[in-house]
């Protein structure tokens, strides 16, 4: 009787083993599912930051080319002056002259005698030394033109 007992126990013993693997491996499949799922959430979210930070270094780069040009660029029937901090490029004063109404034939970027002689015109009507050169003074007054049309 012993025997048939142990043996009895034995056989319950395995029955509740296979059972229980079936349970753990399907908890298994459900957290590796769930793991799967969190994966794909995040590689989306990655995908997502990817491309906003591709549109963030493409403006970085059109801002920084704007930046160190200093020429106006066309965006759509607008144009679009970078911003001057202290020194400005000749074509930024031929734009701000020619904003205040001075002739000085076309916008080419360069220091020419039309770009000086309007130049010594606005400073003769704004009571600054005529030079023909933009100073500290002269830009102080003339950059104020540089994003507005007065005349």
């Amino acid at each position: 009787m012993s025997r048939r007992a142990i043996i009895f126990l034995i056989l319950f013993v395995f029955l509740i083993t296979l059972t229980g693997c079936a349970t753990s491996r399907k908890q298994k499949d459900l957290e590796l599912q769930g793991l799967k799922n969190q994966i794909s959430v995040l590689e989306a979210q990655i995908q997502s930051k990817d491309e906003e930070i591709n549109s963030l270094r493409e403006a970085l780069t059109k801002a920084t080319t704007e930046e160190k040009t200093g020429l106006p660029k066309k965006t759509g029937k607008k144009r679009v002056i970078g911003e001057v901090k202290s020194h400005p490029n000749v074509k930024q004063i031929q734009i701000a002259l020619k904003n205040a109404g001075y002739n000085l034939g076309s916008l080419d970027g360069r220091m020419g005698k039309q770009t000086k002689d309007a130049i010594k015109a606005f400073q003769k009507a704004n009571n600054l030394r005529e030079d023909g050169k933009v100073g500290r003074k002269t830009w102080d007054l003339l950059k104020e033109y540089l994003y507005k049309k007065i005349k």
